[in-house]
């Protein structure tokens, strides 16, 4: 691998998502070695107060620990926009994120990002990639994430097949939230992830969906915020994305206590479908 490519701020992810639709033919090959990174990240105390009010995490000195991933998100989108990316961007589905909060990261520290494409194996509806996030603060990580992807009838080199199963153990309801029809919107507004399947029906019906889904970073996010004051202080929160959350909908958070940590599920109030289920262990 040689130097990272260090942008001087983040990418307009509108603008990448636009490219990735224009470019989406003709991709296929390897994995990019590309490394892109930012130096010195100062985080906007607005953008954090507005994204802790719509994920319900309370404001405090450090960031809510699905944070870091909204400042690394648009190197990804950068990534996987580029022609090099052998998968289209536009046939992605986000399946499986691991977050590691290696230790609280305060609001006003600096902040060094780094993201890469890995591990790009066979998945038996197509294949997966993952998407690596680094986040350092005076040389020392403090928090990491690897978001897994898969495209539906790609064709990845050779490999172990790819295993997303995530099982998780006895859980009892928690809560019932209302999702409303502009859950998508409000968290692009705060998270910048303007993916148009979660913008309104029209645009989500243009990718094959029959209406709007929720962001599966919002549910997650949404999730751990209910646990807020009940997480451990250096964590990993590990979830698949299973069934979509199309808007409006109910669903139910349900938790057990664990091993230090929680397992949790969010589910369908009227289907009983799962949308997210999730370990949350001490590293």
């Amino acid at each position: 691998m040689g130097a990272p490519v260090v942008l001087s701020s983040a990418p307009s992810m509108a603008k990448l998502f636009a490219q990735a639709a224009l470019s989406a033919r003709g991709r296929g090959g390897d994995l990019p070695d590309t490394h892109l990174a930012r130096v010195a990240v100062e985080v906007d105390p607005v953008q954090v107060a507005d994204y802790a009010q719509v994920c319900r995490f309370p404001l405090g000195d450090t960031l809510p620990p699905t944070f870091p991933h909204v400042l690394t998100f648009p190197l990804q989108v950068a990534l996987m926009a580029d022609k090099a990316f052998p998968l289209a961007l536009p046939g992605l589905v986000h399946v499986r994120n691991r977050v590691d909060v290696v230790r609280p990261v305060l609001a006003s520290e600096k902040l060094d990002l780094e993201v890469w494409a890995d591990d790009f194996r066979p998945h038996r509806s197509g294949a997966t990639v993952d998407l690596v996030a680094s986040v350092r603060s005076r040389g020392d990580e403090v928090w990491r994430g690897r978001s897994t992807y898969l495209s539906r009838g790609a064709t990845a080199p050779s490999g172990e097949p790819a295993d997303l199963d995530l099982t998780v153990g006895e859980v009892s309801p928690a809560a019932q939230w209302r999702v409303p029809d502009d859950a998508g919107r409000r968290y692009a507004k705060v998270s910048g992830d303007v993916n148009p399947i979660h913008l309104s029906g029209l645009t989500a019906k243009a990718f094959g969906f029959k209406r709007a889904i929720a962001h599966g970073m919002w549910v997650k996010a949404r999730a751990l915020a209910a646990l807020s004051g009940r997480l451990p202080e250096s964590f990993s929160v590990d979830v698949a994305f299973k069934k979509p959350l199309f808007l409006p909908s109910t669903v139910t958070l349900s938790t057990g206590a664990v091993d230090g940590g929680w397992d949790l599920t969010v589910r369908n109030e009227k289907s009983g479908a799962d949308h997210v289920l999730g370990l949350v262990r001490p590293l």
